[in-house]
């Protein structure tokens, strides 16, 4: 690896052009030290002199801060390093589940992955799929072994135990450092490419298999490597660094390195990014050259909001150069009518943490903050005007717990509206429903966690505070036996008086078949021109119900007979007595209550199969059958009340520790149990 000295720690990162700039993600789950890491990897760049202060004397937060910003807060950070006159553009995405947007985001964004895996606890299942989804878009990876100092295992059986858990091939996943101990504390690192060690001086362990063993995986994809090693010619360092660096694009090598709360490991890992990981122009996955003098062609990879400065949007450059005071024109297939068409640019910075440092432009491949882009959503298209360009966008997780809000008071009612257009512009994993049936404003949130922080920055961003309320489904009344009613309305009070009287069939019809209206009056009783009038009142009435205040459907209504007179009859007469008519028909009828059922699928491991099954009984679901999901994965489909189903997001996560994931959409209509329907009756 490259001589430590020529780092240029502490001074602000520089960019002379595509090749010297690493875009790399670190993936772990909440509580595995990947925060940790990306402060020291910060602090041995220089980047930060002390935690809370950057190089230059500027000051970002104290360590608690940092912590808020990047482990506890919701949102992805970006730390722009410098390290062997390279760009690291750091991209440190939240690890909660509930914040996977900013997760695909940063995977969409990045060249490489380092994945934080712990010593102290196994891989989980979330971070399994997210090695199987770099792998499936051929990101080239790295491991870095967290909490090494305070491990029960070995080094080795960290690195055995994450070859069993991504299903990796041999010759795959292979060290590329040794760590180094004294008093049985990690004390360094020794580097098996060089011999060099770095860190407090300690006996070293033999390295000689291991070597070996990373020899033969660099040379195996190379014929002039593996014929100079097997004829046991020595290898120089450069041509097996180059060979670590070929292996690791090709992804047919994944090096792995042992990190400590101390700040053991980090040089190394800079080293390794920096070295062996793609730059830009060498980026696998579909999308424009690279190239600093192409027409400009950028992503917004994230936006959020600030007080002072209004909406920041982080943007990706894949093409071109991006400079302040640039026209530019922003494209969303998803969002077309929310476009404005084309926006200036202002100012151009560089995050890191809260902090913006101005710069003076953003080059192909660099990652880069432009504000006041009023129209941005992420996932937007960034292209010069009249040049258009669609860039593919990133899965987001669908919002599936639903969270009922209302204005804590008047003053809040009035900023509501905008408060939570501005948070599901920054947030698109937030979907916002006004719901027709029930009145209800829904949040639709990915998890609590993603709640609580919506919430939170309705308060302490917007100063909007409202109240959660109980989640209400669209319920739906119908009769469950036909009935005959009579509506009278006969009123005089000088002047033109009402007087309209009709007599009405009700009966019920099949699920699903909605509303219908028929007339079988004979001589003449009801006059024509009235008939619209009775139908109208019937429909008025439909819609307020007959027992509980939900919508009637699924019956067919006959007028069978009815009076008028000469001079006080009118249209309005005739649309009140319907009314009277169907409730009366109401008070001799069985009125069952309706509620929704969703088709729900689950994708989970095999081992969770039974508990889930015995939790949707619990729920009054319907399983449909099974069949297989993949590799040791069970797909359920199932339908399930959508009562059972509020907080069945929260539920299924803690059921099967995070490893499942399921959809629901909405199905029908069906009776509820009289039990449970008493206690929607009104009185």
């Amino acid at each position: 690896m490259p001589d430590r000295s020529t780092a240029r720690a502490g001074q602000a990162p520089t960019v002379t052009g595509p090749r010297n700039l690493r875009n790399v993600v670190l993936i772990g789950c909440s509580g595995v030290g990947k925060t940790t890491l990306a402060e020291s990897l910060a602090l041995t760049a220089g980047a930060i002199g002390r935690p809370g202060r950057v190089t230059d004397g500027t000051t970002v937060s104290d360590h608690e801060e940092i912590e808020h910003q990047q482990q506890r807060s919701v949102q992805l950070s970006v730390l722009p390093l410098e390290w062997n006159g390279v760009k690291v553009n750091l991209l440190d995405p939240p690890g909660h589940p509930d914040f996977a947007a900013d997760l695909r985001a940063a995977l969409h964004a990045a060249d490489g992955a380092v994945f934080v895996v712990s010593a102290t606890d196994p891989v989980t299942a979330p971070t399994r799929a997210l090695w199987r989804e770099c792998a499936a878009e051929g990101i080239p990876r790295a491991i870095a072994v967290a909490k090494l100092d305070i491990a029960r295992s070995g080094f080795d059986d960290i690195l055995t135990a994450c070859h069993d858990a991504f299903g990796l091939g041999p010759d795959t996943l292979r060290p590329l450092y040794l760590p180094v101990h004294h008093d049985g504390h990690p004390a360094g690192t020794v580097d098996l490419l060089t011999g060099r060690t770095y860190g407090r001086a300690a006996p070293l362990p033999d390295t000689s298999a291991a070597r070996e063993s990373l020899v033969e995986a660099i040379s195996g994809q190379d014929d002039t490597l593996m014929e100079r090693y097997l004829a046991g010619e020595p290898l120089d360092t450069d041509a097996l660094e180059a060979g670590l660096r070929r292996e690791v694009l090709a992804c047919t090598l994944h090096p792995a390195l042992p990190t400590t709360d101390t700040g053991i490991g980090t040089a190394e890992l800079l080293d390794l990014v920096t070295t062996a990981f793609p730059d830009p122009t060498e980026r696998t996955r579909p999308g424009p050259d690279c190239d600093p003098d192409a027409p400009l062609v950028a992503q917004i990879v994230r936006v959020t909001g600030d007080t002072y400065v209004g909406r920041i949007s982080l943007l990706r450059v894949y093409a071109g150069t991006l400079r302040p005071d640039t026209r530019i024109h922003l494209a969303s297939p998803e969002h077309p009518a929310d476009q404005n068409g084309d926006e200036r640019v202002t100012g151009l910075s560089s995050p890191f943490g809260k902090l913006q440092r101005p710069v003076p432009h953003a080059t192909a491949g660099d990652l880069v903050c432009a504000a006041k882009l009023t129209t941005a959503r992420a996932g937007d298209t960034v292209h010069e005007p009249g040049r258009p360009v669609e860039l593919d966008g990133w899965p987001l997780p669908e919002p599936l717990l639903p969270i009922a809000v209302e204005a804590h008071s008047k003053a809040d009612d009035d900023r509501l509206s905008q408060a939570l257009a501005r948070l599901t512009a920054e947030d698109p994993a937030l979907r916002l429903e006004q719901n027709p049936d029930t009145h209800q404003l829904v949040l639709w949130c990915t998890g609590e966690a993603h709640a609580e922080v919506v919430l939170d920055r309705l308060r302490g961003r917007h100063g909007v505070h409202v109240d959660t309320v109980e989640h209400q489904v669209a319920l739906r009344e119908t009769f469950g036996t036909a009935a005959t009613g009579h509506g009278r309305l006969v009123k005089q009070s000088g002047g033109h008086g009402q007087y309209a009287i009709c007599d009405l069939e009700v009966e019920p019809l099949p699920a699903g078949s909605g509303f219908e209206f028929q007339e079988h009056v004979v001589g003449g009783s009801v006059p024509k021109h009235f008939i619209p009038s009775v139908e109208k009142g019937v429909r008025a009435q439909l819609a307020k119900g007959v027992a509980t205040g939900h919508p009637l459907v699924d019956v067919r209504v006959t007028l069978t007979d009815g009076k008028a007179h000469s001079v006080d009859s009118s249209d309005s007469a005739f649309q009140t007595a319907a009314a009277l008519a169907l409730r009366d028909a109401a008070e001799h009828a069985v009125i069952r209550l309706l509620e929704p059922v969703a088709a729900v699928t689950v994708l989970l491991p095999d081992n969770y199969l039974g508990a889930v099954l015995g939790d949707l009984s619990a729920r009054r679901g319907r399983v449909l059958g099974t069949e297989t999901g993949g590799p040791g994965l069970t797909l359920l489909r199932a339908e399930v009340p959508e009562l059972e189903l509020n907080r069945y997001p929260v539920d299924l996560r803690s059921l099967t520790h995070g490893t499942a994931e399921f959809s629901r959409a909405r199905l029908r209509h069906e009776p509820m149990p009289a039990a449970l329907a008493a206690r929607f009756t009104d009185g």
